[in-house]
């Protein structure tokens, strides 16, 4: 089967993440907000709960587990001099809320979320985008500038940064708004594969002892 390769404008619409299926690839161009910390995600969800405001308008759009470095110049301004992706799974306790309750249409970052974080994807519209893991440079050369920075008092990694991009990726749908997920059919094949090759790996062990 060929993949399907999308260029599209984020953030992306709920209908336009229901067109794509596990398997195909996207470049993006447009707006995209990341992030790469566990607090900050706990601070979203309490900024949620009305104990400050969101960093800025996020309903709606994407959240990339995407580290950044963000440069405050003498103008008060920001300049992120590069990007790279970190490993979602250590956000799967914040993600079902997140994705509900800002009504999220696309996630990503690298290795994929939990069935309670796919769950919450299929309700809302969501696909989650498997970036290129180690591809700061390769990713790095889409950035086109910063629109806005939010929570700049926190760690430069962990704060929300809205950036413009062009040509970013292409990065993979890993996991799709249907519910279709790359990581839980790896997962099913290599179980369904496992019996073989332990008793593959026990012949070829009683082989060598004789």
């Amino acid at each position: 089967m060929s993949i399907r390769t999308h260029r599209m404008r984020f953030p992306l619409s709920q209908d336009d993440a229901r067109t794509l299926r596990a398997g195909d690839q996207v470049i993006l161009d447009g707006e995209i907000v990341v992030t790469a910390g566990l607090p900050t995600h706990q601070r979203l969800l309490r900024a949620l709960d009305g104990a400050e405001p969101l960093p800025f308008e996020l309903h709606g759009g994407c959240l990339f587990h995407i580290g950044s470095y963000s440069q405050e110049a003498t103008d008060g301004s920001f300049d992120v001099l590069y990007i790279n992706p970190t490993t979602s799974t250590r956000f799967n306790p914040y993600m079902p809320a997140l994705i509900r309750r800002l009504g999220l249409h696309a996630v990503g970052g690298k290795g994929g979320l939990d069935a309670a974080s796919v769950d919450a994807m299929r309700e809302v519209g969501c696909v989650y985008l498997s970036f290129l893991g180690g591809g700061c440079t390769l990713l790095s050369q889409a950035l086109r500038g910063v629109l806005e920075v939010g929570w700049p008092d926190m760690l430069t990694h962990y704060r929300v940064v809205r950036l413009k991009v062009e040509g970013l990726g292409p990065a993979t749908v890993a996991i799709d708004a249907h519910g279709s997920s790359s990581y839980a059919e790896a997962m099913n094949q290599a179980g369904t594969n496992m019996p073989q090759i332990l008793s593959e790996l026990d012949a070829r062990r009683r082989r060598d002892a004789l």
